[in-house]
């Protein structure tokens, strides 16, 4: 599609992994150009990250399939005199640098911002790390279980005999990604009305503070500390994880009307008018009961039965789905959210990658081209 928002700009990405490129990712879809910037004979350490050794093996990882479709990779060192020129001459072509170096590492090797700044004056350089470019804890080495353990995260994961838990992906790495995109583009929305670049430093520490959101905000605002609830939701009841006939079933009957709706449909009218249950506090006083009262009523169906039953009146309800039960939804085909590309390297196979939930003006985002083989847009030597 050739109305995608970031059409016509450039992206120079050193990053590696996942918080650097599922950010480029992003601003790959909606529009932008990304030159990968590897280091020669290695690349990216997710070309050898996934589970499948073969792919790994060829520099082709899982995980680096996943985050790096319709990007260009060239295999530049950066030590190396003549590649440092050749890397500032594609800078001087960029919008945007990004890196998610440890902090300073850049500048260590003579590409500070004012340097940056002043071989393209328009660029906005992003530099994503754990903890940021400042402070006592800048220097050292994060991945996102770190941030996770730190971040207060993994102490409200799971239930009060099983936490700290680890969150199930690598949510502070995606988290990292994401602020990294926003902040790009609010960038380059600035630099349109004032022509001059600017330098963002995104710690994945604070992003991930922030995306945590009632957790961390409600202590700071009442001094009440979160605990480990498991599939429970601290700000209302009956609002978790329900057995039933068949299979686990989502509920999440946080206003009023909800909950009277939802008791009337299990034939338990009578939870309405209990004391216990009368209001959102009072629920939430005697969840467990509650629980305990709705659980019994839930399992004479299925949670397939119940979730368009509930559903369908107005009631958030829904299946517990495994992983690839969720990438086979309908609705995620409808909506075109997932696109399959050219295996690289591979032309009798079909890779199929995730969008990012946006359609613009009615069409999903999609990659071009499938993820790039190390150096595959090297410049052709001259003889």
């Amino acid at each position: 599609m050739d109305d995608r928002p970031l059409r016509g700009i450039r992206i120079l990405d050193l990053t590696n992994v996942l918080a650097g490129p599922y950010c480029s990712y992003h601003l790959m879809l909606l529009g932008a150009e990304v030159v990968k910037v590897e280091k020669p004979g290695h690349g990216d350490l997710a070309r050898n990250l996934g589970p499948d050794p073969s792919l790994n093996e060829a520099g082709i990882g899982a995980s680096f399939l996943a985050q790096n479709a319709g990007k260009k990779s060239v295999e530049l060192d950066l030590k190396v005199p003549g590649d440092r020129a050749a890397f500032e001459d594609l800078l001087r072509e960029s919008d945007v640098l990004l890196e998610n170096f440890r902090a300073g590492v850049l500048a260590r090797i003579g590409y500070g911002w004012d340097v940056l700044r002043e071989l393209n004056p328009r660029l906005v350089y992003c530099a994503i790390s754990g903890f940021g470019q400042t402070g006592p804890m800048s220097q050292a080495p994060a991945y996102d279980q770190i941030i996770q353990g730190l971040s207060g995260m993994m102490s409200i994961t799971g239930t009060p005999d099983t936490a700290p838990l680890r969150v199930g992906f690598p949510v502070s790495d995606s988290v990292g990604g994401l602020v990294a995109a926003m902040a790009i583009c609010a960038a380059l929305a600035g630099r349109a009305r004032t022509g001059a670049g600017v330098f963002l430093d995104v710690s994945m520490l604070e992003a991930s503070l922030s995306a945590m959101g009632w957790a961390a905000s409600n202590y700071l605002v009442s001094g009440i500390a979160p605990e480990p609830m498991g599939d429970q939701n601290a700000t209302a009841a009956p609002s978790g994880t329900f057995d039933t006939a068949a299979g686990p079933l989502n509920i999440a009957a946080n206003r009023q009307e909800q909950f009277e709706i939802l008791c009337r449909l299990v034939d338990r009218a009578d939870l309405v008018t209990d004391p216990r249950f009368v209001d959102r506090e009072a629920r939430k006083a005697h969840r467990a009961a509650l629980n305990q009262e709705l659980t019994a009523a839930l399992r004479r169906r299925t949670a397939v039965e119940w979730e368009e039953l509930l559903s369908g009146a107005g009631v958030p309800a829904a299946r517990v789905l495994t992983v690839p039960q969720a990438v086979e939804l309908e609705q995620l085909r409808v909506r075109g959210f997932f696109t399959e590309l050219p295996f690289p390297g591979h032309p009798e196979r079909t890779l199929r990658v995730s969008g990012n939930g946006v359609l613009v003006n009615g069409a999903p985002l999609r990659p071009t081209a499938p993820p790039p083989l190390l150096g595959e847009h090297n410049p052709v030597p001259t003889r």
